[in-house]
């Protein structure tokens, strides 16, 4: 496993993007796609589709409503297993992208910050996930390095073993990152861009939808 350096270059190579939107949330009570950043603002969905436009010319919607997810200028993809969480979402936009590489991400992340997108876009396509680390706490209540997997770009070499953990009935994101060629970005360089790590930041509770419309009017 590798780790990513720095490297100055705009012109990278075709990207596709794709945004997860899975539909309601336990924690928000209700989709989190369609609230607003502000009252009368953009929907978080709309926030997160911008964001990847500027770095991806082939953009996806992973939902489940395929008809509530339609008007947003982006291609809208179901998930073939709904009930296998993030990893059946990951391989649904592998599935349906149309460049090798995928840069994907939730639709609960509005402080995606472009400098970070375009960093990662423009690292050398040698590497079937690029995904950055940062210090957490994992859902087993462990401390350690917390891999960001909905803020990572995957290769359609990925697909495969993505496959073969859904078939085996393995829900863990991570489960198959043994079988591929994983490489880590370079943490001091990510937070050279983005110093708090918001691009990182999930709203995913009204909470955090309340402290990341704070952030967002401090740097409006």
């Amino acid at each position: 496993m590798g780790e990513k350096g720095h490297q100055t270059r705009s012109d990278h190579p075709p990207l596709s993007a794709a945004v997860l939107a899975g539909g309601k949330s336990e924690r928000m009570g209700r989709d989190k796609a369609f609230l607003r950043l502000e009252p009368g603002g953009l929907m978080l969905l709309e926030i997160v589709l911008d964001r990847l436009r500027g770095v991806a010319d082939d953009v996806l919607i992973v939902a489940n409503d395929a008809q509530r997810h339609e008007g947003f200028g982006a291609r809208v993809v179901p998930d073939a297993l709904p009930g296998f969480g993030t990893l059946s979402g990951i391989h649904a936009a592998l599935s349906a992208a149309a460049h090798e590489h995928c840069l994907i991400v939730a639709c609960d992340m509005p402080l995606l910050s472009p400098a970070v997108l375009e960093y990662m876009a423009a690292q050398p396509r040698d590497y079937d996930v690029l995904i950055p680390q940062t210090p957490g706490v994992s859902r087993q209540g462990n401390s350690g390095q917390i891999y960001q997997t909905l803020h990572a770009i995957y290769s359609r070499q990925c697909a495969a073993p993505i496959a073969g953990q859904l078939a085996a009935g393995n829900r863990q994101v991570v489960a198959f990152f043994p079988q591929v060629n994983v490489q880590v970005l370079d943490r001091a360089e990510l937070l050279a861009l983005d110093p708090h790590e918001r691009t990182f930041m999930n709203t995913n509770t009204p909470d955090a939808l309340a402290a990341a419309r704070e952030l967002s009017r401090r740097n409006s």
